[in-house]
């Protein structure tokens, strides 16, 4: 994520805030209750959006985890086109001796 990106999120959360305590506030509710409302909705979003953040880094399932693998599978995969049949050859007895042991 991008500083840009974070300040966006940031300024929308804000302005998001502003919004459901004015809605709240049109609809009838004193603004203390408003304002408590307004809190606890924040609160629940934040704490929701961390719990998800905390699955996604259990489960490994981020975006530099996925770039790591997608750059070690890139690499495994240049050097397999460099090797030479030979090389190739060895290589894949050396797995079948590794399966049968």
């Amino acid at each position: 994520m991008r500083r840009i990106d974070a300040l966006g999120i940031g300024l929308a959360i804000f302005v998001g805030g502003g919004v459901i305590y004015f809605v709240l506030d049109t609809a009838g509710m004193s603004g203390i209750s408003a304002g408590i409302w307004t809190q606890t909705l924040l609160v629940a979003g934040i704490v929701g959006w961390s719990l998800t953040y905390l699955f996604r880094v259990v489960t490994k399932n981020m975006t530099y985890n996925q770039q790591l693998k997608d750059y070690e599978e890139a690499v495994l995969q240049k050097r397999l086109e460099e090797m030479s049949p030979e090389e190739l050859a060895k290589l894949q007895e050396e797995i079948e001796r590794e399966k049968q042991s």
